[in-house]
């Protein structure tokens, strides 16, 4: 059970500034910041689509461009840091793998539902993968129950974010992080059973 490995921080506190400039209305900031995120979308997306079946219409290179397309609708956003930044990508390519499976349930009639592995994330699942989409729900459960706890789970596992980074992006402790990542594994694994057994 390994926790995921931390980004590297290329430029983090001039990531930081340009977000804040772009936010602002500096839209050249957004031209300066795109060249220092891109590879940490494109792990993002990586370590997204890793669980994705082979032959999978929705590519690594799709899946950055698209979310880079939803994040400059949200310019206005108010970023907070380098972590927020990261962090609100993982939700939207979250958003869209989901979106996207969904799809194709539809078109199957429930067949072929997408798995994500979770073994690199401290294994959630005991069987190792989760469907995607039983995983989004149960996130969206766990949220209702306790935001800051779905958004650790998001951070960590879909944004891949180290404890600390973690913790500066939700201003609260690394010990808080770390207590409330276990508490939502056992959460989300009691829900997961949960939806397996209906």
């Amino acid at each position: 059970m390994s926790d995921p490995q931390p980004p590297t921080a290329p430029g983090a506190p001039e990531v930081t500034e340009l977000l804040l400039a772009w936010s602002n209305g500096d839209e050249s900031a957004l031209n300066r910041l795109v060249p220092l995120v891109h590879g940490e979308l494109r792990r993002l997306a990586r370590r997204l689509m890793a669980g994705e079946h082979v032959g999978h219409t929705l590519q690594t290179t799709a899946l950055v461009n698209e979310a880079y397309l939803r994040l400059v609708d949200l310019r206005k956003m108010g970023w907070q840091d380098r972590g927020h930044f990261l962090g609100m990508s993982a939700r939207l390519m979250r958003r869209i793998l989901v979106d996207h499976a969904r799809v194709r349930q539809a078109q199957k009639r429930g067949g072929d539902q997408q798995r994500v592995p979770l073994e690199e994330a401290a294994s959630v699942s005991t069987e190792g993968a989760v469907d995607l989409i039983a995983m989004d729900d149960a996130l969206d459960a766990l949220a209702r129950v306790d935001g800051r706890k779905a958004q650790v789970v998001e951070m960590r596992f879909f944004g891949g974010l180290s404890i600390e980074e973690t913790a500066e992006a939700l201003g609260v402790s690394p010990e808080t992080i770390k207590r409330d990542w276990r508490v939502a594994k056992v959460w989300l694994l009691r829900e997961l059973d949960g939806q397996k057994r209906r």
